[in-house]
């Protein structure tokens, strides 16, 4: 299966993977993880993703991580949602569509705020092509996806939760999860595990690419404008950038 939400920016959540070679605009590329399929937008290359051999992506896992992704029950309070750092739009309504990424999937404001009006000390980063990292947070600390998605539920100024064993307790309290776990995982045992490895799927299907300069970089004449050439030309040349 290929999961794809598209809008008029042309951000993508798609689990798709290109090659290093160019290719046109509408040409489809696949690669198989774990015996799914993924695609890539344009302008992003296989040979740079990432996803452990113990998580490959199935449609159940990444709904079941969308799910979790916007559920303000991770944390203390029921405030805070990892979407709340990681927004793609400042809107409490969420459907199957992606909404307008006004915000990149990240925070437009300096620092993040989290449970109680808490600040923290960093702008959280997006979560756009997360796919292509395997490090996570701004100083790499976290070894993987899995990893970092655990950190912000027990931080005190964040999500809060006093432990990782509260947050499972409180999950298995509500009973629409079981069963979803259980089509994710094969039986419906909920562990902070679980709950990282579902989260991180949904995630690495948030990428962008097709942009003007990846149509321009696959040989469509008219991608970019007069003016964005002449800014190609002095970055890449006398600008040194």
């Amino acid at each position: 299966p290929m999961w794809t939400f598209a809008n008029a920016a042309a951000v993508m959540v798609v689990v798709a993977i290109g090659t290093a070679a160019p290719v046109l605009a509408d040409s489809t590329t696949t690669l198989a993880v774990g015996g799914v399929e993924l695609a890539l937008p344009l302008g992003l290359q296989a040979q740079a993703a990432y996803v452990p051999d113990d998580n490959a992506p199935t449609a159940a896992r990444v709904a079941l991580g969308r799910l979790l992704y916007f559920d303000k029950r991770l944390s203390r309070d029921d405030t805070v949602a990892c979407a709340t750092c990681h927004d793609p739009a400042r809107s409490e309504e969420h459907t199957s569509e992606l909404h307008d990424p006004a915000h990149g999937f990240a925070d437009p404001d300096p620092t993040s705020t989290g449970i109680g009006g808490q600040k923290g000390t960093r702008n959280a980063p997006t979560v756009l092509n997360r796919l292509f990292s395997k490090e996570q947070f701004w100083d790499g600390r976290a070894a993987d996806l899995e990893e970092q998605a655990k950190g912000p539920i027990v931080n005190p100024i964040e999500m809060g939760m006093p432990n990782h064993d509260a947050l499972v307790a409180k999950l298995r309290g509500i009973k629409g999860y079981g069963p979803l776990f259980a089509k994710a995982f094969g039986t419906p045992e909920i562990t902070i595990d679980r709950v990282a490895q579902a989260i991180a799927s949904y995630e690495r299907t948030v990428l962008t690419g097709k942009s003007p300069f990846d149509r321009h970089e696959a040989g469509e004449a008219r991608a970019m404008n007069a003016a964005a050439l002449r800014g190609m030309t002095l970055f890449n040349g006398k600008g040194n950038c």
